[in-house]
């Protein structure tokens, strides 16, 4: 139980849907021929064509079988059916869309499926059903048959993608077989789109087999399934329609449960990986960061999955710290890794990432905690994020006082706006009440950026990563929103990760620095010793040019900054 509530907190209503409902008819296929055989094989022609009942509960076949007792048997034969339908399928069209690619005959094969592809499954399932004769494996075959073109064009498609990559043209050229390289590299990069496929294809599957059976060309008596109990029971539907009803609701049901799991599969695999892909994987003890630690991050991997499934790293086993009202700058070039940590810390990272870290504490939430509402509320109350481009971090249907508003305020809605327009009045928004009633395209750059950093502070957060915003803005503008900023962060007492490729302004605004180059932090000192003690040479070049491009060539590192400040103030 201690594991099974976990698991349960970091599913949604329709996962927990799906796997009970999977899990019913697990248990149903399992014990009811077991239990139920006596009930539904044994006749009593005195009870015929009896009604529902307490003892019958969807009455009783022409032989007086317990109908109800016959559906739950028949549950057992037609998942097995179903499912093996599903293998032959998979398996035909993994070779055949394999076989595209031969030297030799892919033209053939490829051409074949796309004939094959034109024709509806059900006219091909009937067709290779003429051709097989009834019965329970001739239907089982037809249908798998009729499956395999879907599933070769899949393969078709995605196997394409992977191959043109470089380490499959690697691995071709270390002369490893066509096949080896086919199961080691490319099947596994187009697993989650076949997985998600086939859940989806044994429900219809399920339906199929149930028709054939209805027209008398699957399963054959004395076996039955559900469409061949449909068939019996379908000329008393107006007299005793329980009897029909019966096996109806479980074809339903079990193609429901089918179509659930698919779709639950697509978003939590990747097609993509809500929940095993991009969560952190966290593999040491959770809140060890310490009392005084707003973020505790150690051994942080980030890494990307693209759509054929390969991982791309761009952050490489980074370790840090951010002491609570510490004010630490992350600087690094484009393309550094700077705002994929930044995303891994506030949680925010989509479905094609994968998060690792041995540990990744932040306001003492564990990241790796359940993906339920009580911790993503916990992670929105304590960590604010302002955005690099504040114009797409706004809704342009919205009003910016509402939006403002929206981000943890409390109170009735005019309560909450009023709590608004004051936490764009403490940023230094001009006339914050007509800036709350306009739309942010009303809404000047510098301003805006104000705006969401007002929006970011609104919870009062204990930690508040802003990711460049700044960049977009000119160099005035620039200087008051750090002065501003650096006033909200005063009066919080918030600690701030500051991201930026520009390492002047870090120094004005924070009190230590991480420099990052592809994707590793490679230098961790005070801003203050920024000038002498740096010992990287990227951090060494970092500063040099910022003092070239200084016509003052002050000593210190933030005084252009700080005077462009300045004269900004005064002319406001």
């Amino acid at each position: 139980m201690g594991s099974v509530l976990p698991w349960l907190r970091r599913r949604s209503a329709l996962e927990i849907l799906a796997v009970a409902m999977l899990c019913l008819l697990v248990v149903v296929a399992s014990v009811a021929p077991l239990a139920l055989h006596g009930a539904a094989t044994t006749t009593d022609v005195a009870n015929a064509l009896k009604g529902p009942s307490a003892e019958h509960w969807l009455g009783t076949d022409d032989l007086g079988r317990d109908i109800a007792a016959r559906v739950l048997v028949a549950t057992r034969l037609s998942l097995a059916l179903a499912l093996g339908a599903t293998a032959i399928g998979i398996t035909t069209g993994l070779v055949l869309g394999a076989a595209s690619s031969a030297p030799r005959v892919g033209g053939l094969v490829a051409a074949a499926i796309n004939v094959a592809v034109a024709f509806p499954g059900l006219l091909l399932a009937l067709f290779f059903a003429a051709i097989f004769g009834a019965g329970s494996l001739g239907a089982m075959a037809s249908i798998g048959l009729a499956m395999t073109p879907s599933f070769a064009r899949l393969m078709q498609t995605l196997g394409a993608k992977v191959r043109d990559l470089d380490y499959v043209k690697a691995a071709h050229q270390l002369g490893l077989t066509r096949r080896r390289v086919f199961c080691r590299y490319v099947l596994p990069n187009i697993a989650g789109p076949l997985v998600v496929n086939a859940t989806i294809a044994a429900g219809s599957a399920l339906v199929v087999l149930a028709a054939l059976s209805f027209l008398g060309l699957g399963v054959q008596p004395p076996s039955y399934d559900w469409g061949l109990l449909l068939d019996a029971s379908l000329n008393r539907i107006y007299t005793a329609p329980a009897s029909a009803l019966g096996p109806a609701a479980a074809i339903c049901f079990a193609g429901i449960a089918f179509t659930l799991a698919g779709e639950r599969a697509a978003s939590a695999t990747g097609v993509t990986h809500r929940f095993s892909r991009s969560r952190s994987v966290r593999r040491g003890r959770p809140g060890s960061g310490g009392a005084d630690v707003a973020a505790s991050v150690k051994n942080l991997r980030v890494s990307f999955v693209d759509r054929t499934g390969g991982e791309r790293e761009v952050v490489h086993g980074i370790s840090f710290t951010v002491q609570k009202g510490e004010r630490v700058g992350l600087v690094g070039e484009s393309g550094s890794g700077k705002s994929a940590t930044a995303l891994a810390l506030a949680g925010l990272h989509d479905d094609r990432a994968l998060v690792l870290a041995d540990e990744l504490v932040v306001v003492d939430v564990d990241v790796d905690g359940p993906a339920g509402r009580a911790h993503q509320r916990l992670l929105k109350e304590r960590v604010g994020v302002a955005f690099q481009d504040a114009a797409r971090a706004f809704n342009p249907a919205l009003r910016v006082g509402g939006q403002v508003a929206e981000a943890g305020l409390a109170g009735s809605r005019r309560d909450r706006l009023a709590q608004a327009t004051e936490r764009l009045a403490s940023l230094k928004v001009s006339a914050p009440e007509l800036r709350a009633r306009q739309y942010p395209h009303q809404l000047s750059g510098g301003t805006l950026q104000r705006a969401m950093t007002a929006m970011a502070l609104a919870a009062e957060p204990r930690l508040l990563i802003a990711d460049e915003p700044t960049t977009a803005l000119d160099v005035t503008v620039q200087a008051v929103a750090l002065r501003t900023l650096d006033e909200a962060l005063t009066r919080t007492g918030a600690a701030l990760l500051f991201i930026s490729h520009d390492i002047a302004v870090v120094a004005e605004l924070c009190d230590r620095v991480l420099v990052m180059k592809d994707g590793r932090i490679v230098e961790d000192l005070p801003t203050s010793a920024l000038r002498n003690d740096a010992k990287h040479p990227y951090t060494r070049f970092l500063v040099k040019t910022v003092r070239q491009l200084d016509s003052a060539r002050s000593s210190d590192l933030s005084t252009a900054v700080s005077n462009a400040a300045n004269r900004a103030e005064g002319s406001a």
